[in-house]
């Protein structure tokens, strides 16, 4: 009896997943509502009486009805980085100038639509979906998969040739028609209504009650497909093989998405959907212009934060009028003055905004803002919107000029400005609050020391009473002092002196990164760490031997000398290692000499090992990954399907272009 309602609730399963993918994704509707509803309702009823026997990806997972009281924190496989912005058509010629002249031979892009919603990665496993993820800090992102599932044009499985195992990445956004349509519902219940269609996709992804989720109607377009060994080699043709797997992908007939070989084709789409994007049944913000070959893109990699194979250029901001009421000024960890423009509250990108970023005293004189100026404010990508301008015929007679204070208005020591830049900064930066605090924050955070439970208002707090006058007092802190402090209990104190203890084990390379050395970031923090190996040497480097470093210039090295100048730094330093930070690099011991001072180029699809094995393997055995070829290069390790411009140039410069097992063999294996 088991076996034949096994078989029905198969069958009922197989069938209502094909009339949502026909109704949803190919906009065809093969049964009546009334006939869908009674499949439904019968599965729903074979599930309720044979727990057993449902699938974790059964279609009545569509209607929700889990709860979710925590989301869960994953670490994304694949980082999901944000994009590099522009505003300027002249900026996109300027980067596809530029990729042209690092790859060479042949290039085409993908131009697809900049999609105003909440990013998610979904991975699926033997062709059912296991896990879906918001993008949270590009690092890691929440759990947020059993409200995924309710969004019906998002397959819970799959059909066709997929791969065992992938990630695909896209956007879940809010369609106006039922953005507007629960605005309207709100309306008449007296409740308050949504403020525009993206904050409202975000907050509902995380609500707790999946069936309100699966009640809102919200969408998602997939486009981006992230393994090992995927059986396709660009951008465009992935979309088209998601398509044949069952998901719904940007509309090509659309033009949503578009493939093109030329600079000429890339404007036409940014010009197209700059006038046309007013008809669209969502929100976009811009456009996303790409590189389409897998390869080139490996070539071309990453800076810190983006790729440098992908850029997204946004369409000019909407504008408001609002009036200048006053000018307050911020101060950051660096000492860096920002004035701040309160403004008289105005709508504008369907929220209220009330402050507007100045950024610097040229600024405010470009602008000749004075006192109660009607201002044109614009949303030009920014957290804080910004003042582009002045309307001249509104100006009051007797309005004052804003002047740029002269002193920190935290701590009044008088401001300084160095030559080549455009803030202003209070020199005082061992003893301005701000800055004091501002570097402990730093510090704390999770590319840093990731130091759990300790926030900026609990490191202010702490500084308040005394117990932490800089980074290193944290690490002297006891459980009765955190038990002391207002709202933190005995376990949270527990759980924040571990988690400080923990943070000792952090390597070297971020440590450096937490002390908050002016212009040394992340990627500059790590060159420096692998070149000097240890605090001391970078203590003690002189400006040359810092110049010498792969991207440190002459302004990142004398601010590295000015650092470790500064005697309270160097006590700073000091106490950090009496607590027991790593202070030196961990230098791994090679499994052998093998490629010692040799440099590889991976390129294509392998069997044995996938690519980021062989680039482990070549790191283990002395060896060196670089992104392109040239003059340089040792060896290309070449895979089915490299690119026939990269075999080309290889062949060009003479360079040994092996295979798999060539490479096994120079490794004995």
């Amino acid at each position: 009896m088991s076996e034949e309602i096994k078989r029905k609730i198969e069958e009922l399963t197989d069938k209502i997943n094909h009339y949502n993918h026909q109704y949803y994704i190919e906009h065809n509707s093969e049964i009546s509502d009334f006939e869908f509803d009674h499949l439904l309702n019968e599965l729903i009823q074979f599930e309720k009486e044979h727990p057993d026997l449902a699938d974790a990806n059964s279609p009545t997972k569509r209607v929700g009805g889990d709860i979710t009281k925590k989301f869960e924190t994953v670490v994304h496989q694949y980082p999901m980085l944000s994009l590099s912005n522009t505003y300027s058509e002249a900026e996109i010629r300027d980067w596809e100038t530029r990729v042209k002249k690092a790859v060479g031979g042949n290039l085409s892009y993908v131009c697809e639509l900049k999609y105003d919603g909440v990013a998610i990665g979904i991975r699926y496993e033997n062709g059912e979906l296991v896990r879906a993820v918001t993008r949270g800090d590009g690092t890691q992102g929440e759990d947020v998969t059993n409200n995924v599932k309710t969004i019906r044009t998002i397959p819970l499985k799959l059909k066709g040739d997929f791969p065992d195992s992938f990630e695909i990445r896209g956007e879940i956004f809010f369609p106006l028609n039922e953005f507007n349509k629960l605005n309207e519902e709100r309306e008449k219940n007296g409740e308050a209504l949504f403020a525009n269609p993206r904050n409202t996709a975000s907050g509902t992804l995380k609500l707790q009650d999946s069936k309100i989720v699966a009640e809102r109607g919200l969408d998602c377009f997939l486009y981006g497909i992230y393994g090992d060994d995927l059986p396709i080699d660009n951008h465009y043709n992935s979309i088209l093989k998601a398509k044949d797997w069952g998901f719904k992908v940007p509309d090509v007939q659309q033009r949503y998405v578009e493939n093109t070989d030329s600079i000429e084709g890339i404007m036409d789409f940014v010009q197209y959907w700059d006038q046309q994007r007013k008809n669209l049944p969502f929100e976009i913000d811009g456009v996303v212009i790409k590189v389409n070959e897998y390869d080139q893109q490996q070539d071309l990699g990453f800076t810190a934060k983006s790729p440098r194979w992908a850029i997204a250029y946004k369409f000019k901001a909407e504008q408001a009028s609002a009036k200048l009421e006053s000018v307050t000024y911020q101060v950051g960890r660096t000492g860096a003055i920002t004035p701040v423009a309160n403004l008289s509250p105005v709508s504008l990108g369907g929220t209220t905004v009330k402050r507007a970023s100045l950024h610097n005293a040229d600024q405010i004189q470009k602008l000749d803002l004075h006192l109660e100026d009607t201002v044109y404010v614009e949303k030009g990508g920014e957290i804080i919107p910004k003042i582009v301008g002045v309307n001249l015929g509104l100006r009051l007679e007797k309005a004052k000029p804003i002047q740029f204070i002269e002193h920190c208005p935290e701590c009044d020591t008088a401001l300084v400005r160095f030559d080549g830049e455009a803030q202003h900064y209070c020199p005082n930066y061992t003893g301005c609050p701000p800055q004091i605090t501002g570097k402990m924050v730093h510090f704390i955070a999770r590319k840093a020391m990731n130091i759990d439970g300790l926030g900026t208002e609990t490191i202010e707090q702490l500084f308040r009473e005394k117990m932490v006058a800089s980074a290193a007092d944290l690490y002297f802190l006891t459980f009765d002092q955190l038990i002391s402090l207002e709202r933190l209990g005995e376990k949270s104190a527990n759980n924040l002196l571990e988690s400080i203890e923990q943070s000792k084990f952090i390597p070297f390379e971020r440590v450096l990164f937490a002390l908050g050395i002016r212009h040394v970031g992340e990627t500059v923090a790590k060159k420096i760490a692998k070149k000097l190996k240890n605090i001391d040497a970078i203590a003690q480097a002189s400006f040359d031997d810092l110049v010498a470093i792969d991207e440190v210039g002459e302004k990142i090295a004398l601010s590295i000398q000015q650092y470790f100048s500064n005697e309270t730094n160097r006590e700073i330093i000091a106490r950090l290692k009496t607590a027991g930070l790593q202070m030196e690099i961990e230098e791994k011991e090679l499994a052998s000499a093998v490629f010692l001072g040799k440099s590889f180029v991976v390129s294509g699809v392998f069997t044995a090992f996938s690519r980021p094995e062989l680039k482990k393997l070549i790191e283990d055995n002395g060896g060196k990954n670089v992104s392109s070829i040239s003059s340089k290069t040792d060896f290309v390790l070449a895979g089915e399907n490299m690119g026939p411009a990269k075999l080309e140039k290889a062949k060009s410069l003479g360079i040994p272009i092996i295979s798999e097992n060539d490479f096994k063999e120079m490794l004995g294996l």
